[in-house]
């Protein structure tokens, strides 16, 4: 009987199944996946992010704000770390994230950066490439986060530290 795989093909398919757990894209798509089955996303309230009082994001019934099950699932499934950021006037602001402060906590309640990747989600669209997160260069990909109404109420981010 011959072996389903040969060393140098078994080789390449963990190679590649290690190199997809560091691919920003396929990350965030698996994130973007989580949300939408938990339901569909909306704005309704307010919630305290930090020091802040924004607008309370929900995928369904779901409050993502202050709740961290689903940023903390992607970073123990891919090691990424992962943020949900809310729409509050002209900023983004970080309601939901695993992205800890040079302090050790929680970024809850910190803006999105105004940069390449703030221009490009403002405008409904997404953003790869290498960003700072507080700090600490990532390899990333930021996805604006839609209403029913196509408006943009939110962004979701994934990252690799570089």
């Amino acid at each position: 009987m011959k072996p389903l795989f040969t060393a140098a093909a078994l080789t390449l398919a963990l190679f590649g199944a290690a190199h997809a757990a560091d691919d920003p894209k396929a990350t965030i798509t698996a994130l973007n996946e989580r949300l939408a089955k938990i339901g569909a996303p909306k704005l309704d309230g307010t919630d305290k992010a930090g020091d802040k009082q924004v607008p309370a994001i929900f995928f369904g019934a779901r409050k993502i704000n202050n709740n961290y099950d689903v940023v903390d699932e992607i970073k123990k499934s891919s090691g990424a770390t992962a943020t949900v950021f809310v729409k509050d006037g002209d900023d983004f602001i970080r309601v939901s994230t695993n992205v800890l402060t040079p302090e050790g906590k929680r970024g809850v309640g910190t803006p999105l950066a105004k940069a390449k990747a703030y221009e490009a989600v403002s405008k409904g669209t997404d953003f790869c490439g290498d960003v700072d997160v507080l700090g600490t260069p990532f390899a990333a990909c930021y996805s604006p986060i839609k209403d029913a109404g196509g408006k943009v109420i939110g962004v979701t981010y994934v990252g690799f530290k570089k």
